[in-house]
């Protein structure tokens, strides 16, 4: 039974975002599938997801984070300064910008509310890395230490820098409950990892446990699917109201946000003058998001002001994972030409 545990696990491993596609296909002509995904359901499922992180982390991760400061505070700072702001300049300003040069909004020019994008794009740019972004560092022959220490870092400060960067940028836009949203992070988030950290501390020698730390991966590429099929079920007949045009949008503005992440955070790299290991995973760090947190936080705070906010972060979801795992490649690719 173990064996085909594990042997599931690596497969979802190796294949998450073809499988959350499927999932996403499957959902959106029978919605019922994951209609049972929401609410507290959906946040237990980001809990569990979040705990499964916090079992990979170790002592030697901590020391990690207190041998090398100044890196990861350079990567922390990209993460939170760059992408919120690749986020507004791609929807706030090009929105700013198309009114002053033709007198209209792109709500006016598009057709449909440009509004959901706003806040759904600053809510991925605002949330910390991605729990799958160190899997990516470790296939590209990244830094999975400084992956690591990252994408912890940036989950611990989660809870006080993402509702206030949410609530600077999209506030404007739609009321942001920037305490709820704080202790709702805390304890998604903070909370299970902390408890997946002291078990791992605790109980990390002992077989049974690594047995179950080794199928992990395969419940929270599940918990992942589960989020973005409840997400669907939810949203499927207001997307298909929206129409074609709006999820095309939705993707091109993933899109570029997704791929200007990796270049600017490419690019810091650079300038620190980051060995070429480094520059890869901050660049992989800044890009993905934890856009699975960004759906749940949507789908609580948003649902009435703001119902469509969920699509791009479920889009966000999906591309996420494909985006990252083709630059992993590319990035391995150039190792063996060389």
């Amino acid at each position: 039974m173990y064996n085909i545990l594990f042997r599931c696990s690596q497969w979802l491993s190796t294949y998450t975002s073809w499988f959350i596609i499927v999932i996403a296909v499957m959902t959106y002509f029978v919605p019922s599938l994951f209609s049972w995904v929401h609410g507290t359901i959906q946040s237990c499922i980001l809990g569990f997801i979040m705990l499964t992180m916090g079992l990979t982390l170790t002592m030697q991760d901590i020391k990690v984070l207190a041998s090398r400061p100044f890196d990861i505070l350079i990567g922390t700072c990209a993460q939170f300064f760059l992408m919120p702001l690749i986020a507004w300049t791609l929807t706030i300003g090009i929105d700013s910008l198309v009114g002053i040069l033709f007198h209209s909004s792109l709500t006016a020019i598009l057709g449909f509310d440009f509004k959901p994008i706003i806040v759904g794009i600053i809510l991925v740019g605002c949330c910390p890395g991605g729990v799958s972004s160190n899997i990516m560092s470790y296939l590209c022959h990244g830094d999975v230490a400084f992956s690591v220490g990252m994408t912890t870092v940036s989950t611990l400060l989660a809870p006080i820098v993402t509702p206030l960067l949410v609530l600077w940028l999209a506030g404007q836009q739609v009321e942001v409950d920037a305490v709820g949203m704080f202790l709702n992070i805390l304890i998604v988030t903070l909370l299970p990892v902390t408890i997946g950290f002291f078990a791992n501390l605790f109980y990390g020698k002992n077989e049974s446990f690594k047995k179950a730390q080794a199928v992990m991966p395969a419940f929270s590429v599940l918990g992942l699917a589960c989020i973005v099929g409840g997400v669907i079920s939810a949203v499927r007949d207001k997307l298909m109201t929206e129409g074609i045009v709006f999820f095309l949008v939705v993707f091109l503005v993933v899109l570029c946000h997704n791929s200007l992440g990796y270049l600017t955070g490419y690019s810091a790299g650079r300038m620190f003058n980051f060995s070429k290991a480094k520059k890869r995973t901050i660049s992989i760090e800044v890009g993905m998001q934890n856009a699975g947190l960004a759906t749940v936080l949507a789908s609580t705070f948003f649902a009435v002001s703001c119902p469509l906010a969920v699509i791009p972060a479920a889009v966000s979801c999906a591309w996420h994972s494909i985006s990252g795992t083709i630059l992993a490649t590319w990035f391995r690719s150039r190792d063996e030409k060389n």
